[in-house]
């Protein structure tokens, strides 16, 4: 089996990756739905959505709920236009390296099986999931590392649908160690919708464009209480105030960032104390008197804009702070301990000191700063913490897999069709180690 017939595929829950095993990039990096424009009588596949110039209240159909597969029929759409059109490859001539979540479900497991085999007819499959594979690639990366040395990492996976903390073991998940948040990109999404919709225009059916939004504005505060004073200035002095046009359909097809200068002001702050406020009580008085407050909350809707201000800072929050949505579980720093605490004692020194940061969440600024902030308290005093982000924290696991696939005893730690066909699959499935 060459190289060239491995078929990597990273089924996020938000993003597919799926490429050849042995390259460096995926080929196809789409979303992992169905679309329906206003405009179109008919359901899209993910790519097709993006060449779309209009994406405002699209209707969603996503195979992944929750962080499971609870729709293979619509996954088997989805994959077979992967395939077919985007990959271009036969299945009955290759093998497959799926990335699956921690924690399957058995009835999950068989469903996806029977996708793989029956279906599509795929070769031969290899089931992996995302910390092993991130271990691998990093290890890999820096062979002289003390990730490479100790055969051990903590990986912590913040995706579309959770947040996973998984200390790896010699290539191996340690899967009683692991904690889990169910906080993902999808949940901070939603919780951006329902402030935007709240305070300025209703944006509930905009999933698109508010991925957009927190992708482009949204950032870790590394002082709460400090920001959202500053939040509350009027005019130039609050540093956080920032204006994002929504498409209209005939001038804009996309939204964007109206300025860009502004939205990025609040970097001057860089952890120490707020700047002077250069407003004085004269300004603040001709300001009270010029524009009465039911003036300030006023929206005007004939301008297809908003402003955000603490909004930008109180989503990623959620992930440190999930009980400030009403969540009853720890913050990320406390799940991190946990799943240390977990491990034998030993193990603890090195897993501080290797943690890898992984996932489209991880990639608000400021996140690992602030998470080394939170941890340092937490972590006895003798230990050191070392937090290092991937280089591009979306297509790690799915570079991990890459490097998997081109190893010479790949082909060894499949199951193939006729094994499945005899064994079954709950059988095969031991052989990964799940």
């Amino acid at each position: 089996m060459t190289t060239s017939n491995v078929v990597v595929l990273d089924n996020g829950g938000g993003l597919i990756k799926a490429g050849i095993g042995g390259e460096r990039d995926p080929s196809a990096v789409i979303p992992n739905c169905m679309g329906k424009p206003p405009s179109s009588k008919k359901w899209l596949m993910g790519d097709q959505l993006h060449s779309q110039s209009d994406l405002t209240s699209v209707s969603l159909r996503r195979p992944f709920d929750r962080g499971y597969l609870l729709n293979p029929d619509l996954q088997r759409d989805i994959w077979s236009h992967l395939f077919s059109n985007l990959l271009r490859i036969s299945p009955s001539q290759s093998s497959l390296l799926l990335v699956e979540p921690l924690f399957n479900l058995p009835s999950i497991q068989r469903s996806i099986d029977e996708l793989v085999f029956e279906d599509l007819g795929f070769r031969s499959l290899f089931v992996a999931d995302s910390p092993s594979l991130v271990h691998l690639y990093e290890a890999s990366h820096c062979p002289y590392g003390l990730l490479a040395k100790s055969q051990c990492s903590l990986v912590v996976d913040c995706g579309f649908s959770f947040t996973h903390a998984a200390p790896v073991f010699q290539n191996f998940t340690i899967n009683y160690a692991v904690k889990r948040l169910d906080l993902g990109g999808k949940a901070l999404t939603n919780y951006l919708k329902e402030l935007v919709s709240y305070r300025a225009v209703n944006v509930m059916d905009e999933t698109f464009i508010m991925d957009d939004v927190k992708e482009k504005l949204c950032f870790v505060s590394l002082d709460v209480p400090r920001d959202l004073q500053i939040a509350r200035r009027p005019g130039k002095d609050n540093l956080f105030r920032c204006t994002y046009v929504l498409p209209d359909g005939i001038t804009y097809m996309k939204g964007f960032v109206k300025d860009p200068n502004e939205a990025g002001r609040y970097r001057t702050l860089d952890g120490g104390a707020p700047p002077p406020s250069t407003v004085t009580k004269e300004d603040m008085d001709q300001h009270e008197v010029t524009e009465k407050p039911e003036d300030r909350r006023r929206i005007d809707l004939t301008k297809n804009e908003f402003n955000l201000t603490n909004e930008r800072f109180l989503v990623p929050e959620m992930i440190f702070r999930p009980a400030d949505l009403g969540m009853n579980q720890a913050g990320l720093a406390e799940c991190i301990i946990r799943a240390v605490n977990s491990c034998h004692p030993d193990l603890h020194p090195v897993l501080y000191q290797s943690i890898i940061l992984t996932g489209g969440s991880t990639l608000f600024p400021q996140f690992a700063q602030r998470l080394e902030m939170e941890l340092r308290p937490l972590v006895p005093d003798d230990y050191q913490v070392k937090i290092t982000t991937q280089e591009d924290p979306i297509l790690g696991v799915w570079r991990g897999g890459s490097l998997l696939a081109s190893s010479p005893d790949f082909e060894a730690m499949c199951v193939t069709k006729s094994e499945y066909e005899e064994l079954g699959s709950a059988r095969c499935r031991k052989r990964f180690f799940h």
